[in-house]
C-alpha cells in the first residue's frame, strides 16, 4: 500500500503540491508518484526525489533540470521522472516494484533548498498483508 501523506511549508512562492489519496502497487508491477509544482520561474527549475527508509535519512534518488536529469547509482534502472512544465509536474515511476522499495517519497523543488528550506511532498510506502 502506498500512503500518501502532506508535508508542506509554504516560506516562498514556489511550491509542491500532492494529490491526496491512497496508491496501491502490487510487487512487480508499476507505480507513479505524482508531483506538481508551482513555480514563479519554470525557465531555471531544479526537482529533485529522495527515498527515506526506515531508521535512515532521505538518499538522493534523481534530479530534473530545464536542461537536463540525473539519476543516483542504484536508481538508474527502475526509477524515472519526467519534467513536464506545460502541466507542471515531475512524476516518478518505480518499474518492478519490489518489497524493498518500501520507504517514504519525497519530491522537493529548489531554489526553497539553497535557502535552508524545502517545500516537499511525501509518499508512504509500506506493504499491506
Amino acid at each position: 500500500l502506498f500512503q500518501i501523506a502532506k508535508v508542506r511549508r509554504l516560506l516562498t512562492k514556489d511550491t509542491v503540491i500532492q494529490p491526496p489519496g491512497d496508491v496501491t502497487a502490487t510487487e512487480g508491477g508499476q507505480v507513479t508518484l505524482d508531483c506538481q509544482f508551482d513555480a514563479v520561474n519554470t525557465n531555471n527549475l531544479y526537482l529533485f526525489w529522495y527515498k527515506h527508509e526506515l531508521h535512515g535519512f532521505p538518499k538522493f534518488m534523481l534530479g530534473l533540470f530545464s536542461f537536463r536529469s540525473t539519476n543516483a547509482t542504484g536508481y538508474e534502472e527502475r526509477f524515472d521522472a519526467h519534467l513536464d512544465k506545460d502541466s507542471k509536474s515531475v512524476p516518478l515511476t518505480i518499474q518492478r516494484v519490489q518489497l524493498s522499495d518500501s520507504a517514504v517519497y519525497y519530491c522537493a523543488l529548489k531554489p526553497t533548498v539553497t535557502t535552508g528550506y524545502t517545500d516537499i511532498q511525501r509518499y508512504r510506502v509500506s506493504e499491506r498483508m
